[in-house]
């Protein structure tokens, strides 16, 4: 499987368009918004899986401990199921172009 390192540049305009397609029904980035049925992403980078301040995540729900950068997030983006068993309607980006843009737009949304 390849790599963040391996990932062509991402555009941060077509990751926002990916974002609000995707993501944005479960997931806010601005800091203000709160969070909806998934944990807000703010201050997404750096920070461990399951911890998002103020996010009630399921009992039972075997999130797999990782600190969440380029790398993780890329993998995740393919196969989110590896990392958390929660019911999702989001099954991943296949696309490495797609994860790469995603990630590029997530990098300055959420800082």
């Amino acid at each position: 499987m390849a790599t963040f390192s391996e990932a062509p540049p991402g555009d941060a305009a077509a990751g926002e368009k990916i974002f609000r397609t995707k993501c944005a029904y479960c997931h806010a980035v601005d800091k203000a918004a709160g969070h909806k049925h998934g944990p807000n992403l703010n201050g997404l980078f750096g920070r461990q899986s399951g911890t998002a301040h103020g996010f009630s995540y399921p009992s039972g729900d075997k999130i797999v401990p990782v600190i969440w950068e380029e790398n993780t997030l890329y993998d995740y983006l393919l196969t989110p199921k590896k990392y958390t068993p929660a019911k999702m309607g989001f099954n991943g980006l296949k696309q490495p172009q797609d994860r790469a843009d995603l990630i590029a737009y997530l990098k300055n949304a959420t800082a």
